[in-house]
């Protein structure tokens, strides 16, 4: 079953930086451009079997997008958005079509959960993308950072799941447990200590803490 979710905004990723505190004491936080999110329709049980609210996100122009995707928006009267999704929620009573989810629902001091997609890094060998240990580097070792022998002598094939050398990065991360620093509503900024999944400009998800 999907999570249900109380607080969540998208938002695209800023960069890293630092702010003091009033002892002095230097904070990271990354920097998040969050909302406004447009609410652009809601599921109930009765009419989809269960609740969900689905949001829009970050302008676009509407030579841009297609005609299914503009009929959605202009039965939500609203422009088109780049990113949409969809949250489970207790009841989508208390949300609206057309509402405007913005930085504010986020107060400092809460903490949340940030999904992301982290950073393609390409075709990487096992000593980084699994932490394997090199082998020795002397000259007549002749193994140097190699997989090694695969084993399975018998059934005479690769497992499933065996870790190996390829691609590194590109996926779906979560880092829960993230508090935010400060607020700027005005700004539609978010600062969170730590840093989050993903490139400059990346999309975020950001939503209370499972575990909080």
């Amino acid at each position: 079953m999907a999570r249900e979710v109380k607080k969540v905004i998208l938002g695209i990723k800023v960069g890293m930086t630092q702010i003091f505190d009033e002892d002095g004491t230097a904070i990271p936080v990354s920097v998040v451009e969050a909302g406004p999110c447009t609410v652009l329709q809601k599921k109930t049980a009765d009419s989809d079997g269960y609740d969900a609210v689905q949001v829009g996100f970050y302008n676009l122009k509407e030579r841009k997008a297609n005609k299914p995707t503009k009929g959605h928006f202009k039965k939500a009267n609203v422009k088109p958005l780049r990113y949409i999704r969809e949250f489970r929620v207790s009841s989508a009573d208390s949300y609206e079509v057309g509402q405007d989810i913005t930085a504010d629902v986020f107060t400092a001091g809460d903490m949340v959960d940030v999904v992301g997609t982290s950073k393609g890094k390409g075709f990487a060998g096992g000593v980084k993308r699994h932490n394997f240990a090199r082998g020795s580097m002397g000259h007549g070792s002749k193994y140097h950072r190699r997989p090694g022998s695969l084993g399975a002598k018998g059934p005479a094939r690769v497992f499933k799941g065996r870790k190996l050398p390829g691609r590194l990065g590109g996926e779906r991360v979560t880092i829960q447990g993230l508090k935010v620093v400060k607020v700027y509503p005005e700004r539609n900024l978010l600062l969170i200590r730590g840093s989050i999944p993903g490139p400059r400009r990346g999309l975020v998800v950001i939503k209370n803490s499972v575990k909080a």
